[in-house]
């Protein structure tokens, strides 16, 4: 798939929202990526998770590990086509941690998944968590980097669909400025 067909996926599924977005990185936006409306349907989730499946099948990874909630549908799929056990850290107290009985196992190889990228917050907290409890950061794919690969994590990565989508520090954006479109924060994590 190419980046205008994977485009059309969000397009047809009402998933890529224009308005005024406050973003879990606390940086305001224009656009939006709802991937949850993408991965609803088994068929877009199979068809983009597969392409990162694809990417990291000849790497050698033994566990894939995603942030809550954006990254679980995202790991889960991956880890499915690639035969693999699939985890998940989630926020207690704004803190990514492992709950649920789930743990790193030393020496192991984790793929990190995600859903969307803009500076890449909740995947570092994901990779802290997998290297404090000593295991290897083998590789990140996510479906979406909204930084057009001005994110580096430090290990192979790769994503389905590279944008550079902007994104304002509060105080300087212009649709605040505007101040004719309300901020709205549509996804997952709450923001104060």
């Amino acid at each position: 798939m190419d980046k205008q067909q994977i485009l059309d996926i969000f397009l047809k599924t009402e998933a890529l929202l224009e308005g005024h977005f406050l973003l879990t990185s606390g940086r305001h936006s224009n656009q939006y990526f709802q991937c949850a409306l993408v991965l609803q349907y088994p068929e877009y989730n199979s068809l983009i998770s597969g392409m990162i499946a694809e990417h990291f099948k000849n790497h050698e990874i033994d566990i894939v590990i995603s942030p809550a909630i954006g990254g679980i549908v995202v790991g889960q799929e991956v880890a499915r086509q690639l035969n693999k056990k699939s985890i998940f850290a989630e926020r207690e107290d704004k803190t990514l941690t492992l709950r649920r009985g789930f743990n790193i196992e030393a020496g192991k190889k984790y793929l990190v998944c995600e859903d969307v990228v803009t500076t890449g917050g909740s995947v570092f907290e994901v990779m802290d968590i997998v290297r404090k409890g000593g295991g290897i950061v083998a590789g990140v794919g996510f479906i979406v980097d909204r930084s057009n690969n001005k994110v580096d994590f430090g290990v192979p990565q790769f994503s389905t669909l590279q944008l550079e989508v902007k994104s304002f520090l509060p105080e300087e954006c212009p649709l605040c400025k505007e101040n004719k479109i309300p901020l709205v924060k549509p996804g997952s994590r709450k923001i104060k």
